[in-house]
């Protein structure tokens, strides 16, 4: 599968520091990708991550060369990284893979009673203790602050005086972190679905639990206005109950012994992220209500891979790392009761045990990177759809606000997460002429352009061209 998501493209890996405060000691490897510029002359190196933190990302340059215009995708060398300990960087993060994939259908995610609370947080500790008895001597080294001193290391090894960047998601507050600590290294910069620095990360996640809630109403309603197609109801009240009927009945008879309420919940948050899968997942909800047939719930929702139990691995050691989490696990619970009860019920105890390891991380999370602009930064692309679940939209204004150069391009009633060469023209149109000359709209108070959901450039976006 690898080989596949690489092919044409030139691999390399470069070795960086463990701790780069001891540039002597031990050194790890970041594994490399790029495909490179095929015009006279380039203009540099764009480096691309897809976020997570956790993801792989050597498969982007080439998303980034049939995506891009030919004359941009033409202009650069596009490098695709595995973050340290992703993928086929060394050494690659494994912890106590039975915390996301026990074999069965998990717990509940959602405690009935304190002894049910009890195991999870149980469950959440042993995770944490296998990730410090594998991995003690990398978790002191997996923040975002060493992972922007390797995207450093990388420019460095390409002889490049200064280094592009697109990140989405968690790459982009990545990006904030590196033009905070590097700007007279950032080339053109673009940071799509930007999480709110002053979040990280256990204020971001509860955030998350709201925003969630939010948009699957709007998927819920989405579906009730096609009752004839579905069948789960004519208002959005009524298809949660049909989830709820099928969750309830998942609880006593997991589908396959493997689709459970957790289970459940986790494939119908992909629908939090993006709305392609919600024709799919409705029909297969509908199946199971409707007529009974568990069939296409469980030929829906796939295991973790060993890609996805590396990036959750990866995913604890950043977060974990990045900011001071609560330790007292009275906190987590008043936060998850109270947004619980107060009706964001679809993502709050799932997001809480997510996130659960933190609370008995054995190295210490923080101080939280200090991200600003400064004037030596060039003149950097924000992107965010307003209705962005994984990372809302004050996580963009904040950070526009942050970073002085910054335009903050907005699409207005999106709802998707990642929206760059997700086919919106607008959004395309804008990141492809920074890219090619570094236009950018002219500032203005509020989103600097805006771009309106499921419409082009031309049909009334106004982003630049």
């Amino acid at each position: 599968m690898a080989g596949d998501r690489l092919k044409g493209l030139q691999c390399a890996e470069v070795s960086v520091p463990l701790d780069h405060d001891r540039p002597e000691g031990k050194r790890i490897t970041l594994a490399l990708s790029r495909a490179p510029h095929t015009a006279p002359e380039s203009k540099g190196a764009v480096l691309l991550n897809r976020g997570g933190p956790g993801a792989y990302g050597r498969d982007l340059p080439a998303m980034f060369a049939a995506g891009m215009p030919a004359d941009v995708a033409a202009s650069y060398d596009w490098i695709g990284f595995d973050p340290r300990g992703v993928g086929a960087s060394r050494p690659a993060l494994s912890c106590d893979e039975t915390y996301q994939n026990p074999g069965r259908a998990m717990p509940d995610p959602v405690p009935a009673n304190l002894d049910e609370e009890r195991a999870w947080i149980e469950r959440a500790r042993a995770f944490a203790r296998s990730c410090a008895q594998e991995h003690g001597e990398m978790l002191p080294h997996m923040g975002t602050v060493d992972q922007a001193r390797d995207i450093d290391a990388i420019r460095r090894a390409l002889g490049a005086e200064k280094v592009g960047y697109v990140g989405y998601s968690y790459g982009a507050y990545l990006g904030a972190v590196y033009a905070t600590m590097f700007p007279g290294r950032v080339g053109r910069m673009v940071l799509d679905s930007v999480p709110r620095p002053s979040g990280v990360w256990y204020r971001n996640n509860l955030d998350q639990n709201v925003a969630f809630e939010d948009r699957i109403r709007a998927f819920f309603g989405w579906v009730a206005r096609r009752h004839e197609t579905y069948r789960l109801g004519t208002t959005a009240a009524e298809v949660r109950a049909a989830y709820d009927r099928a969750r309830d009945a998942l609880a006593a008879a997991p589908a396959g012994g493997r689709v459970g309420p957790a289970e459940l919940d986790g494939l119908f948050l992909a629908d939090g992220y993006a709305d392609r899968t919600w024709d799919a997942h409705a029909r297969a909800l509908s199946a199971y209500v409707v007529r009974g047939d568990a069939g296409p719930l469980r030929a829906a929702w796939n295991p973790p891979t060993p890609s996805d139990l590396n990036g959750y691995a990866v995913y604890t050691a950043v977060e974990c790392r990045d900011g001071a989490w609560p330790r007292d696990w009275t906190r987590w619970h008043a936060d998850a009761e109270r947004l619980y009860r107060s009706g964001h019920r679809f993502e709050t105890w799932s997001n809480t045990w997510y996130n659960a390891p933190c609370a008995f991380w054995e190295v210490p999370g923080g101080p939280r990177p200090d991200v600003w602009g400064s004037p030596a930064l060039p003149p950097i692309l924000l992107v965010q759809a307003t209705e962005d679940a994984a990372t809302p939209y004050e996580g963009a204004v904040e950070t526009h606000l942050r970073f002085g150069s910054s335009r903050l391009l907005v699409q207005e009633g999106g709802g998707n997460h990642g929206i760059t060469l997700t086919g919106d023209a607008c959004v395309d149109g804008t990141v492809a002429a920074y890219l090619r000359s570094g236009g950018l709209p002219a500032s203005r108070p509020g989103p600097d352009a805006t771009c309106e959901a499921g419409r082009s450039a031309a049909a009334g976006g106004t982003g630049a061209g």
